[in-house]
C-alpha cells in the first residue's frame, strides 16, 4: 500500500519520490545507447556508399585510358609510320580488338575496334570507335571513345 502523500513530510516525500524515479536512469541509458547503435549504422553505410563510388570511379578511368589506348592503336594500323607517301588507307587494316599490356592500369580490361570510312567530296574520312570493358568481380565499367581522322 502506498503511503498518502498529504500525509507526509517534506523528507519522507523526498525519499518516496527518489525511490519512485530510481529506474528513469536506466530507460535514459538504453534510449542513447540505441541512438548511438542507429549512427553508427547509418555511418558505416555512407561509408561503404563512398568506397563504392570511389571503386567506380577508378575502374571508369581505367576504361576511358584502354579505349584511348585503343583508339591510338587504331590509328596506327590505319595509318602507319613506315607507310610509303602513296599508300591509300583503309579500314581493313584496322583490326576488331586490341589487347592491352600486361600493366596494372589495363588489367582486367578488354578493347573492341570498329572502322568505318565515308567519302566527304573527294576526301576520304575515317570514324574509328574503340570500346574498353573492365571488370572486376561484381564491378564492370565499359567506356567509348569515338575518333575522326581524314586520309
Amino acid at each position: 500500500m502506498s503511503p498518502n502523500l498529504f500525509s507526509l513530510s517534506r523528507s519522507t516525500y523526498r525519499q518516496c519520490a527518489a525511490h519512485r524515479q530510481g529506474g528513469s536512469a536506466l530507460v535514459i541509458g538504453i534510449f542513447v545507447i540505441t541512438v548511438m547503435f542507429l549512427l553508427a549504422a547509418a555511418l558505416i553505410n555512407i561509408v561503404e556508399d563512398a568506397d563504392s563510388g570511389l571503386t567506380q570511379e577508378v575502374w571508369g578511368t581505367r576504361a576511358l585510358a584502354a579505349a584511348n589506348s585503343g583508339a591510338d592503336a587504331a590509328l596506327a594500323q590505319l595509318f602507319p609510320l613506315n607507310a610509303p607517301a602513296n599508300a591509300t588507307a583503309t579500314c581493313t587494316s584496322v583490326s576488331s580488338s586490341w589487347t592491352p599490356p600486361d600493366v596494372v592500369g589495363f588489367h582486367a580490361c578488354s578493347v573492341s575496334l570498329s572502322c568505318t570510312s565515308y567519302a566527304v567530296g573527294a576526301v576520304t574520312q575515317y570514324r574509328i570507335n574503340s570500346k574498353a570493358v573492365c571488370e572486376s568481380g561484381d564491378t564492370r565499367v565499359s567506356r567509348q571513345v569515338e575518333v575522326e581522322a581524314r586520309g
